[in-house]
């Protein structure tokens, strides 16, 4: 039988390594298009919405008051990437990634990442309500100073991830794994798959949000 993996400790964020200078991407030739390579660009205020495409790659770029609402994709990638002030709302992503990305200020309010992979992620100061993460996969990344109310974690890979200061209510975090996560400052009240918590730390004060959840999980009947 083999061993179950050990939760490692917490690593430090690696930065994204972005070039410098950038240079302003320019439309229609930056547009977002199937197999589309991206590197050294600075997207400002670009409108990248409604948009269809499949394995694409960012690289080195930064995106600034840019949207991508409503876009799908298709196993995309973002390799050492800011995005400042997005709007990624209602995107809907599969198979696809970040590695080395900073993401702050943003709207995330329902996107969808479905078995993607997130590697040295900071998400910062962002909406995420009613996002999605089914299946995916985080590793050494932090969700800081987020609202993230009704956000779904079914079945995601979260060991070690860090959440600092978010609204998690209802969140839903069904038969993830959560092996060395740390929750601190946050708000927990309705989470769905409580007993997925199994091996993570959480602040005493933000486990007094848990008791319901878990005396319902328990079959236990609180009375006033």
């Amino acid at each position: 039988m083999t061993p179950a993996r050990s939760p490692q400790p917490a690593k430090r964020i690696k930065a994204p390594k972005l070039p410098s200078p950038l240079v302003t991407a320019q439309f229609p030739e930056h547009d977002l298009e199937d197999d589309g390579l991206y590197r050294g660009l600075e997207f400002k205020a670009a409108d990248l919405t409604g948009r269809d495409a499949e394995a694409a790659d960012y690289e080195g770029c930064r995106f600034v008051t840019t949207s991508f609402s409503g876009t799908h994709l298709r196993r995309v990638g973002f390799a050492d990437v800011e995005l400042r002030r997005c709007d990624l709302s209602n995107l809907t992503a599969a198979m696809s990634g970040m590695h080395r990305a900073h993401v702050s200020a943003s709207r995330l309010t329902g996107m969808t990442w479905s078995e993607c992979a997130f590697r040295d992620v900071v998400f910062d100061t962002c909406r995420a309500e009613l996002a999605g993460f089914r299946f995916s996969t985080f590793k050494n990344t932090v969700f800081r100073d987020c609202i993230m109310a009704e956000v779904n974690f079914q079945n995601a890979d979260l060991r070690g991830v860090r959440f600092e200061r978010c609204d998690l209510t209802r969140a839903q975090f069904s038969q993830a794994r959560l092996e060395g996560a740390h929750f601190s400052d946050c708000v927990l009240l309705g989470i769905g798959g409580v007993t997925s918590l199994h091996g993570s730390t959480i602040k005493s004060a933000d486990a007094q949000s848990l008791l319901s959840a878990l005396a319902g999980a328990m079959g236990i009947t609180i009375e006033e």
